[in-house]
C-alpha cells in the first residue's frame, strides 16, 4: 500500500475543507489554520503538482478575472482517488494510535 506523505495529507485535507474554493491562497490559509505554520507557495504548488500527477486532485481554471489582469484563477478539487487516499491514511493513523491513551517517558514492562 502506498501511503500519503504528511505534506500530501495536509494539502489534500486543506483542498477538501475549502469545498470547491481551493486555490493557492485559500489552501495556504487553511494549512495555517490547521497546523499553525505558514507554508511557502512553492511547497504548496509543488505538492499540488505531485497530487495532480497521481490523480488525487484536478485543476480547474476559472473564467478570466479582471483584478488579475484578465488571467484565470486555478482551483483544485479532490478526485475519488484523492478521497480514497485520505480514507486509507486516516485508517492507518487510527490503527497506529489504537490502545494508546497517553504518552510518557516511562513504559511499563510486561
Amino acid at each position: 500500500m502506498i501511503l500519503l506523505s504528511r505534506a500530501e495529507e495536509i494539502i489534500l485535507l486543506a483542498v477538501y475543507k475549502q469545498k470547491g474554493n481551493a486555490y493557492g491562497v485559500s489552501i495556504r490559509e487553511q494549512v495555517f489554520k490547521d497546523i499553525g505554520r505558514h507554508w511557502s507557495f512553492g511547497v504548496i504548488y509543488k505538492t499540488l503538482k505531485k497530487m495532480k500527477a497521481k490523480g488525487y486532485v484536478r485543476k480547474i481554471s476559472s473564467a478570466p478575472v479582471s483584478e488579475r489582469g484578465g488571467r484565470s484563477k486555478y482551483y483544485y478539487e479532490l478526485t475519488p482517488e484523492g478521497i480514497s487516499a485520505l480514507e486509507k491514511i486516516k485508517s492507518v493513523h487510527s490503527s497506529l494510535w489504537r490502545r494508546i491513551r497517553t504518552l510518557s517517558i516511562e513504559q511499563k514492562a510486561k
